[in-house]
């Protein structure tokens, strides 16, 4: 049986993450909310929400922790090729909804992207923590990604693509912004393929921790109203 702290509905206190399991990996704790000083709270020390409809919310904190500095995001050369080919658009915060209900649906384990998932980044959205960043083909969205902005890191949570390289783009996108944004590290929590091909790397927990102890406190620099194309995120 998994033994691990209850959280309250009245502290937003996490248990130290040094207490977090190795197996399952990261898991530190269970309960709470998903309100948004509770997550905003959570984010900066470096724990996040994911569950099943069926499960209490559990918060976790991996060991590694899955990152990419923007300036090291790897692009090949067949996606510079394909970006020649295209003639779309990157542009940010304008189908928020939309985007977190892509990701929910295109994903074959996406009971995690529940409705109570779903209202709560929303809200963090309208309070102005929450972003995404979307491809377009002329006016339908065919790709993009979200997560939180907090100081100078930019924590995502999914992406989603309906043609090819759509969700790369949007990530190119996202680098091109980070930048203006003052953002110094993306987040993308735990590893996998995907995210190992755009450049991502793991590291500790505890060097993750330390960075976005600091990163976390920079000033947020607000979002360019200016949207780019494709080509332009290549340049």
């Amino acid at each position: 049986m998994i033994n691990i702290a209850q959280l309250s509905l009245t502290n937003l206190e996490f248990p130290p993450t040094s207490l977090a399991l190795s197996e399952p990996d990261g898991l530190l704790c269970f309960g709470g909310d998903l309100s948004p000083q509770r997550l905003l709270n959570a984010y900066k020390k470096g724990i996040f929400p994911w569950f099943s409809p069926e499960e209490p919310i559990l918060w976790w904190t991996p060991n590694p922790r899955t990152v990419c500095l923007p300036c090291d995001m790897h692009i090949s050369k067949s996606l510079k090729k394909s970006a020649k080919k295209v003639d779309y658009t990157i542009k940010w915060d304008t189908a928020f909804e939309e985007v977190i209900q892509y990701c929910c649906d295109l994903r074959e384990d996406n009971t995690w992207i529940s409705p109570d998932i779903i209202d709560a980044y929303t809200e963090l959205h309208k309070l102005g923590h929450a972003h995404s960043v979307e491809v377009w083909q002329d006016n339908l969205l065919i790709g993009g990604l979200y997560g939180l902005h907090i100081g100078g890191v930019f924590f995502g949570e999914s992406m989603f693509s309906l043609q090819t390289n759509a969700s790369k783009y949007a990530f190119v996108g996202l680098c091109k912004l980070c930048k203006t944004l003052g953002i110094e590290l993306i987040d993308g929590q735990v590893e996998n393929d995907y995210l190992n091909s755009l450049g991502f790397v793991q590291i500790s927990r505890n060097l993750f921790e330390n960075q976005i102890n600091t990163l976390t406190n920079h000033k947020k620099r607000p979002w360019p109203e200016a949207f780019l194309t494709v080509n332009e995120c290549f340049i």
